[in-house]
This record gives C-alpha cells, sequence and structure tokens, in this order.
C-alpha cells in the first residue's frame, strides 16, 4: 500500500485549485441513469470513488467515460443500459452505490441493488431509502443480501407522496430525489439534508427537465416529469476539501488562497477557525486564509448542515491538538469517528475519549511517528499533523485518502509542504 512521507514544520503560501465535490459528483453520475440522452459532467474530480461508480454503471451497459483531452469531464449515455443491478462485488468499496436505487427504479421499473457492506466510522442503515421508495409505490424485498425492488404489476411510474424521514439522511434525501423526478405527481420531502451537494443535484435535475422547488430546505417539493433530457453541468467546488485545507493552514501557519472554495458552504468551519486566531476572508469563487502562530483550541460538536460537519471533525481536531487551551469535541453523528485519536496520540496529541466527546489538551509540539489511516477523513487528520510535527511522519494506508482528495500531496507540495508518496 502507498504511504505519504511527511516532513513538518513548513509554514504554507500560495494557491491551491478545489476539486469538484466527491459528493456531488457521485449522485449526479447515478442521475444520468434517469435518462437515454448524453449527460455531460464537468469538473469531476480523480478518485478513487469516481472510479468504482464509473464502473458500477458501466458494469450495467452505460457508456461511461473520462475525456483524455478535457480533464475533469465525464461523458455518460445510459441509452442501451441493459443489466439494472449493482453487485456486492462493486456495492462493499463504495457505500454510495445505494444511489443507483432510486434512479432505476425510477426509469425501469426495477432494480437490484447489495446491501452495502460494512462502514469504519458506524452504521448507516438503508432502511429509510427502502420505506422511502414503499411510500412510492415500490414492492422492496431484501433477499440474500440484496435489495430488490420493483413496481407493482400494472403499475408503470412512482406514484408522488409525502415522506418525512426518521432522521436527516443525506443519501436518502438523493434517492427520493431523483426518484421523484420521473414519479407520477407531486412529492414532497419533509426533513430533508440540505448539504450544498443536494442543492447542486436539484441544480443538475432541473437542468434535465425536472420541476423541483425548495432545494437547500428541509422541505424539496417535486412535480414528476414523464421523461428527463440529457443536459451539461458542472459539479460543486468540493467544501471537505476546502476546509481541509483552512485547517492545514490554520495549523502549519501562512497565507494561501483557495480557488473555486465556496465561502458560503463552510460557515460554521469559518465561524470556529476565526475565533480560534486565523484571519478568513473570501469572494466569487475563493477564500484565504491567514495564520501565524499558535491559534486558540475550539469546542464544538457536529450536526447536519448548516452545522459543523462531521466530515471535518477530525481535521479540526488536528488543529486543536496542537492549539493553546483546552476543548472538547463532541460527535453526533457517527459512533466510531474517534478512531484516529489513538493515531494522533502516537505524534503527542494529548486525547482522552468518553462516550461522544474527546476532552483535548493542546500541545505546543508533535513528534513525527508513523501512523495509520483508518478512514477518509482520520487519514486527512493525519496528514495536517504531520505537517506540524518535528521530524518524520509516515501516514500508512492512504488509500482512505485517495477515495475522497484529487491530488492532496501534489497540491500540499505546491503551496510549500514536504510531501512525498512512497509507492508500495
Amino acid at each position: 500500500m502507498d504511504k505519504l512521507l511527511i516532513r513538518g514544520g513548513r509554514s504554507l503560501a500560495g494557491e491551491v485549485i478545489i476539486s469538484g465535490a466527491k459528493n456531488a459528483a457521485l449522485p449526479e453520475l447515478c442521475a444520468a441513469l434517469l435518462t437515454d440522452e448524453t449527460v455531460t459532467l464537468d469538473n469531476v474530480p480523480g478518485l478513487q470513488d469516481v472510479s468504482t461508480m464509473l464502473t458500477l454503471i458501466r458494469n450495467m451497459g452505460v457508456q461511461a467515460a473520462r475525456q483524455v483531452d478535457v480533464p475533469g469531464t465525464v461523458v455518460i449515455n445510459a441509452g442501451a443500459l441493459s443489466s439494472p443491478e449493482a453487485p456486492y462485488e462493486l456495492v462493499k468499496t463504495m457505500r454510495a452505490s445505494v444511489l443507483a436505487l432510486g434512479p432505476l427504479l425510477a426509469r425501469f421499473g426495477e432494480a437490484t441493488v447489495s446491501l452495502p457492506g460494512g462502514c469504519a466510522i458506524g452504521s448507516r442503515p438503508v432502511d429509510q431509502h427502502i420505506k422511502g421508495l414503499q411510500a412510492m409505490g415500490a414492492e422492496i424485498a431484501v433477499e440474500h443480501g440484496y435489495m430488490i425492488a420493483r413496481l407493482p404489476k400494472g403499475q408503470k411510474r412512482l406514484r408522488g407522496t409525502s415522506i418525512a424521514t426518521d432522521m436527516v439522511t443525506v443519501t436518502g434525501t438523493e434517492n427520493f430525489l431523483m426518484a421523484a423526478s420521473l414519479a407520477e405527481g407531486e412529492t414532497i420531502l419533509e426533513n430533508a439534508a440540505q448539504e450544498p451537494e443536494i442543492g447542486d443535484l436539484a441544480e443538475m435535475l432541473i437542468k434535465m427537465g425536472a420541476k423541483i422547488e425548495g432545494h437547500g430546505t428541509s422541505r424539496i417539493r417535486i412535480q414528476g416529469v414523464e421523461r428527463l433530457h440529457g443536459c451539461r453541468h458542472q459539479v460543486v467546488a468540493d467544501r471537505i476539501e476546502t476546509g481541509t485545507f483552512l485547517c492545514a493552514v490554520a495549523a502549519a501557519g501562512g497565507d494561501v488562497v483557495l480557488r473555486h472554495g465556496r465561502i458560503d458552504h463552510l460557515a460554521a468551519v469559518n465561524d470556529k477557525l476565526r475565533e480560534a486566531g486565523a484571519v478568513v476572508t473570501g469572494g466569487d469563487g475563493f477564500i484565504r486564509i491567514q495564520a501565524n502562530g499558535r491559534l486558540v483550541a475550539q469546542s464544538f460538536h457536529t450536526t447536519e448542515y448548516p452545522g459543523f460537519p462531521t466530515d471535518m471533525q477530525a481535521q479540526f481536531m488536528a488543529l486543536n491538538a496542537i492549539s493553546t487551551g483546552a476543548s472538547t469535541v463532541t460527535e453526533t453523528i457517527f459512533e466510531n469517528r474517534f478512531m484516529h485519536v489513538n493515531e494522533m496520540v502516537r505524534l503527542g496529541a494529548k486525547i482522552q475519549i468518553e462516550g461522544k466527546v474527546a476532552v483535548m489538551e493542546g500541545v505546543e509540539k508533535l513528534s513525527g511517528a508513523t501512523v495509520m489511516a483508518t478512514d477518509l477523513r482520520a487519514s486527512a487528520s493525519l496528514v495536517i499533523a504531520g505537517l506540524v510535527a518535528d521530524g518524520e511522519t509516515l501516514v500508512d494506508r492512504i488509500y482512505h485518502l485517495d477515495r475522497g482528495y484529487d491530488q492532496m500531496e501534489a497540491k500540499l507540495r505546491g503551496i510549500g509542504a514536504e510531501i512525498e508518496r512512497i509507492k508500495s
């Protein structure tokens, strides 16, 4: 497995180009299954999860290819889709594969999608997906590890209804949004997730001819149409990649501009960075962060958007680890999202876990060591810690990092970090 070798202690300066959002690109690739016309997506990040999704839809008979002459552009045509099935061999490597369920069922009246495998950071149940699609008239059985969905005999389309999920679910909201676009009548989503990536998916569906109102709020209305057409859409910038680089600069010190970053998508994180002592400014298509010296540790708790994102918890903890003062971090979304803590302690961080709360005492410096990544955002937190640690830090199992960060080490080198990939 590849590793990252980091020599810490260097401040960061320059510009970083933020890539398209993984969590927008994946549902938008699935949205292309809703039409038999060509869909072109621009600003698609070069990530392992994107490659897995492309393999998944190609396995169904879909034509999907990256444009060699136009980096970041993917062209999809599902006109010849012949097998509306997502097998376990592919779904087990990426839980977002469940996003194929709604589009396949809506367009073809049937779908067979494997139940996702286990997830390192905690349980992500699909029961909300099943209940919502059943409310729209689908018959869904779970057999031999698969969700087997079909429309009742004689029913040609899903039927609009009101869906109120028991919890806020991002992928559930996305599945219902796509399915309802081709349903008969009106669908109202209550308790809908409000993440910017969902708003971006809705904007793409509107370009395809969908009738959607209220995206970006907890109540979304969709008036179903008989068919959708092709479109060209640019994937929104990745707010979690943006936030990760903001935390890296805040920890290491420096002055960096993040191009394409959306300051309005990171209000909760930016507020904490400013309270810590960083200067965060922004405008149309950029965010600038300036930091000098040790910042002040900040307490926070994760919650659904627009609150502090769980996907930024580990990275901000890396900043807290070398900030002045004590802090508490409360994780409310996933039950196993403190697995990076033991590795940070190996680097010299002072952290104790008490249930869902991490109690931290900032230290003046960390000490380089070999550490092991356990999940995607944990990987990023260990890279940030390595940037500020004395000596060398070796981050193992960075295949997790490659799932969600497009050329992270190259971007860090471009702003002054001393970091290299060691091939296995």
